[in-house]
């Protein structure tokens, strides 16, 4: 199956994940500037009112880069809803969205009828984050247009599956479009999506050391530093599962080998002030690949140096 027309612009076959406090407008223009698919958590806006800020400056953005550069024209760019019933701002967010008409939205904990039928009510797409088979049929029969398996190794929550079982039970009864998320943070880790029969890489952690993201400096610098070892998976924070910096959890006096469990009914993450705020302003989210990011650069600059490594893997294939 071809990919819906709202990908027609991409420049790699990449979805920016979005970001619990780290993506904002800035990240998400130089994503789409770039020609990939920027993209950010509505609840990143606070107070809620901002939302609507945010999607004017980068609606506006993006169209005078069209303008100036009819030759490139940026990608578009999603918004991410948490559907779970603990985000109160739900409503709100997507009439928001409607009024910009988001060309892709991003769902994630829970899969929701009205909601995709909203998105679709506009032209958008729906892409629903999974962590199994069995959340993936049961995004698909609920109406969202495509998937993104969130396999083991990919930052903040995550499934324990490998992406090779992932996609190929997915891609069983499922031809729609589909972008994997876990480790990718190289031109060749795309190709291998695409080869392992993904459509897309969604990748978020390695945008986490640039020069646009809204995270503070220590974070960046830790992400340089560290490598796969440096991660634990721990549903200690928000009551499921995640990987995160063993560092952040040291910074903040605990062990991260030796953390209890956490239990799931009291998980709150859409709340400023709940447990989920404080982990990701604290102890911070990443995935296992990030042993390829060695420095801070501009997203721009990342992305032309996916854009490399995806051809040089390509035609090494060729050979």
């Amino acid at each position: 199956m071809s990919l819906p027309p709202v990908f027609d612009k991409l420049r790699l076959p990449v979805i920016c994940s979005p970001m619990f406090i780290i993506s904002n407008p800035q990240l998400v223009i130089a994503q789409c500037k770039a020609g990939v698919v920027g993209s950010m958590p509505a609840l990143n806006a606070r107070p809620a009112s901002q939302l609507d800020e945010w999607l004017a400056e980068i609606t506006e953005a993006l169209a005078a880069h069209d303008r100036a550069h009819p030759e490139s024209p940026a990608a578009p760019f999603a918004i991410n809803q948490i559907v779970h019933k603990s985000n109160d701002r739900l409503e709100q967010d997507m009439a928001v969205c409607a009024k910009y008409k988001v060309p892709i939205v991003i769902t994630s904990l829970g899969a929701r009828e009205d909601v995709n039928q909203g998105v679709h009510s506009w032209g958008g797409i729906v892409m629903h984050d999974v962590i199994n088979n069995v959340f993936a049929h049961k995004a698909i029969e609920k109406g969202a247009d495509g998937l993104i398996p969130v396999a083991a190794g990919a930052g903040g929550h995550a499934s324990a599956k490998s992406p090779f079982a992932m996609v190929q039970e997915i891609r069983q009864w499922f031809d729609g479009p589909l972008a994997l998320s876990g480790s990718i943070a190289s031109g060749g880790a795309i190709l291998a999506a695409q080869a392992m029969g993904a459509d897309l890489a969604y990748i978020g952690s390695a945008f986490i050391a640039t020069h646009e993201a809204r995270a503070v400096e220590g974070y960046k610098q830790m992400i340089v530093e560290s490598n796969s070892d440096d991660i634990v998976y721990s549903n200690f924070y928000t009551g499921i599962l995640g990987n995160y910096l063993k560092g952040s959890i040291r910074n903040a006096g605990m062990d991260p080998d030796n953390l209890p469990q956490s239990d799931p009914s009291k998980m709150n993450f859409a709340t400023e002030g709940g447990n989920a705020a404080k982990a990701w302003r604290d102890i911070w989210g990443c995935g296992q690949g990030i042993g390829a990011i060695t420095e801070v650069v501009g997203a721009g600059e990342l992305v032309a140096r996916f854009a490399r490594e995806y051809e040089a893997a390509r035609a090494r294939l060729a050979l």
